[in-house]
């Protein structure tokens, strides 16, 4: 077999005195052609959710597929199948709220990212990134929930992500130290603070979140396989 694989863990820090206030588990699949496969579990100890998803992109970072199950004081809340193509987005889901449903948003071209809400996916919005282009730039994105923690649906929405390129930056996390990317979502429209993401190496390795929004600080505690070095 071509693929290679690496694993992690993510921290969620809130600001003091809130704590370790949640954290993530991801594994990576890379196959021989350049699709990825991403597994992740998230536990947020403060809202009470618990989040698994599977999501899978081609080589130039456009999603193929997902499937996000969310579960809040561990009841089942939602779950939500989802695939993407040139014209069209679909989705296949069940809520405790809404129960059965089926979505069909037409799209004039293949989604360039997709938000299922694991942090490691914040990151994963820039392999839409134009290296070529200025140093702001913004392109259209699927999410499965417009809130901060993604606690709502799954299902269809539309956004916008915005980037602004901030340079490169040595960042130590308790996985070690990297040499980064920093990133910056201005998140103006909304009214929030922006988000500042850092990473590193051709697989969008995450390192670093900060979020004043959330007062959070999101760091990289483990990480082990075959990750792709620059």
């Amino acid at each position: 077999m071509q693929h290679r694989g690496y694993r992690g863990k993510i921290r969620y820090q809130g600001d003091a005195p809130v704590g370790e206030r949640g954290r993530e588990w991801f594994t990576v699949t890379v196959h021989g052609d350049g699709t990825r496969t991403l597994r992740s579990m998230c536990e947020m100890d403060d809202s009470q959710i618990l989040r698994d998803v599977t999501y899978t992109m081609d080589r130039d970072w456009r999603p193929l597929d997902s499937f996000v199950r969310i579960s809040v004081k561990d009841r089942f809340f939602g779950g939500a199948w989802f695939r993407f193509g040139a014209r069209e987005v679909e989705c296949e889901g069940f809520t405790a709220g809404e129960g059965r449903f089926s979505q069909r948003v037409a799209v004039d071209d293949w989604p360039r990212s997709f938000g299922p809400h694991p942090v490691v996916c914040d990151i994963w919005h820039l392999g839409a990134w134009n290296w070529k282009g200025p140093k702001a730039q913004e392109w259209p994105a699927i999410m499965s929930s417009p809130l901060p923690n993604g606690g709502s649906g799954p299902m269809i929405g539309r956004s916008m992500i915005r980037a602004e390129y901030q340079g490169e930056e040595t960042v130590t996390v308790p996985a070690g130290t990297f040499r980064c990317k920093h990133f910056v979502f201005p998140l103006r429209e909304s009214g929030h603070p922006p988000e500042h993401v850092w990473y590193t190496g051709p697989d969008l390795l995450f390192v670093k979140i900060r979020w004043d929004l959330l007062k959070t600080t999101y760091e990289l505690t483990e990480i082990s396989g075959d990750v792709g070095r620059e």
